[in-house]
């Protein structure tokens, strides 16, 4: 991680946030004769891990290369959310005509930036060097590498563990195309740099932080043009969700190509334009924003040292979240396939119970949510919906035309959709505004074997887009009326009458 890369330019803002994530003129601490807890990362899970474990009162040590916070403060969720919340507003503004408003949106790219920067420098408290101290933690800055199964080297300095937590996460993966390298390419890393709004953008990726990115400059004034090799954007979502993403993605002007095999990008003879050669054609660009997957960062860790195994991907571990050396563990997106921030924070606590306790909490008991935060979101929870159909999981669906509030506010292309075995939810996809909200309250009842005909029996306020998990509910016991048992109702009834 190059922490240059997004601490530019280094305005008020940008100088707040490295006041807290890596001060200056900052002093490693002398250590310990002997940690409970080493933690190799100050991204989610490592801060999680370090607060957690200190706060229990073991003796902790936190060691980060770069800036305290990671990804999620840096170049993930925070600065993500803040350019989607600029994003909304434009379309907020495109859309009020319908319900008789009518608004001017004008875009200030500059001034957009500057907010995103300021809501970063906002937050960076919480993950600053001072509260870490202040908890007890010793904060450590400066590349790590293990140099044995019990020791771990930072700046000069060696510290002994009883236990340690691998929490590097991961990095945007770069994939094999012919000419990449030589095109000044963006990507998280470096996008929320960005001062001068790009007049064209070319995305190449359609996952969440393809779509996400795309929509957003999109809304903003970029003419982006979104590709991805695959035959449908989301390609792990629900097929329904991803053709409503794209429906809306195209309608906010983004152009759309996929099942493209990209063969080659090469700088063109403007300042700054690219070229991209595909199958079916080519596209110009001011820029290139490559959002095609992640890998651990783990390459100067030196893990054979530590007798600690890995694959190209991520650190192995088992259902306790150890490593091959068992007194090392990792959480986060350096040992995960889930690469959220709630979930490295969940195996995060995981970690702490684990390391230094008795008994031990399994990885797999957890149910992990997730969100991508487009206009409307897509989330979901449990099995792929392909897979929850293979099972011989049932689906219960429900549209948002037929959700009062979602009719009102004007937003009803989207729908709520789960498969549950007799009762039982394993998998649910939400296409809505909020979408991120709701799929909490399945998650819940997942984690808790809830029926989904409970659902029927909750109050949701009205009018509110959580009705449509009351709708579902009902959906579902209405389909246990069977022939037969409505018969049996009618002779009750019938029965009773005659009393």
């Amino acid at each position: 991680m190059n922490d240059d890369a997004f601490v530019h330019p280094l305005d008020e803002h940008n100088k707040r946030l490295l006041s807290h994530v890596r001060p200056e003129g900052w002093r490693n601490p002398d250590p310990a004769p002997l940690y409970d807890l080493v933690v190799i990362g100050g991204g989610t899970a490592g801060l999680v891990c370090a607060v957690g474990a200190a706060g229990l009162g073991a003796r902790v040590a936190i060691l980060e290369r770069a800036l305290l916070g990671g990804d999620c403060l840096h170049t993930g969720c925070v600065p993500s959310k803040a350019l989607l919340r600029a994003a909304r507003a434009v379309r907020e503004a495109r859309s009020a005509a319908a319900v008789g408003v009518r608004m001017n949106s004008q875009v200030d790219f500059a001034a957009v930036m500057r907010a995103v920067r300021a809501r970063r420098a906002d937050l960076a408290h919480h993950d600053s060097a001072a509260r870490l101290t202040s908890l007890g933690v010793d904060v450590f800055f400066g590349d790590a590498s293990f140099s044995g199964a019990r020791t771990v080297r930072v700046s000069g300095s060696a510290l002994r563990f009883r236990r340690a937590v691998i929490a590097t996460g991961g990095r945007p993966f770069i994939p094999a195309v012919p000419g990449l390298a030589h095109v000044p390419f963006l990507t998280t890393e470096n996008v929320f740099s960005l001062t001068e709004q790009p007049g064209s953008l070319l995305v190449i990726g359609g996952g969440p932080v393809g779509c996400e990115m795309a929509q957003a400059f999109g809304l903003l004034g970029t003419a982006v043009t979104l590709v991805e090799t695959g035959p449908r954007i989301l390609p792990h979502e629900d097929a329904e969700a991803g053709e409503i993403l794209q429906r809306q993605l195209i309608g906010d002007g983004v152009r759309i190509e996929t099942a493209m095999t990209l063969r080659e990008i090469a700088a063109r003879p403007r300042l700054g334009g690219v070229t991209a050669r595909f199958d079916g054609g080519a596209i110009d660009a001011d820029a290139v924003l490559v959002a095609t997957g992640r890998l651990s960062n783990v390459e100067t860790l030196n893990l054979e040292a530590a007798d600690v195994r890995h694959h190209e991907r991520r650190i192995r571990v088992d259902e306790w979240l150890r490593t091959s050396n068992h007194r090392i563990y990792a959480a986060g997106d350096v040992c995960s396939r889930f690469h959220f921030t709630h979930a490295a924070d969940a195996m995060a606590r995981i970690v702490v119970q684990n390391a230094l306790f008795p008994g031990g909490r399994r990885a797999s008991a957890l149910v992990i949510p997730w969100s991508t935060y487009t206009f409307p979101e897509v989330a979901h929870v449990g099995l792929a919906p392909v897979d929850a159909v293979r099972s011989g999981a049932q689906p219960v669906t429900i549209s948002l035309a037929d959700v009062d509030r979602a009719v009102i506010d004007g937003e009803s292309e989207g729908f709520l959709r789960v498969h549950h075995k007799r009762g039982r939810i394993v998998s649910a996809t939400i296409v809505a505004p909020r979408a991120g909200e709701l799929i909490g309250y399945v998650a819940l009842m997942m984690r808790r074997r809830a029926s989904l005909a409970e659902l029927s029996y909750e109050i949701f306020p009205y009018p509110t887009l959580a009705e449509a998990l009351r709708k579902a509910g009902d959906q579902y016991r209405r389909a246990q009326l069977t022939p037969r048992v409505r018969r049996l109702l009618r002779r009750y009834l019938a029965l009773v009458r005659g009393r």
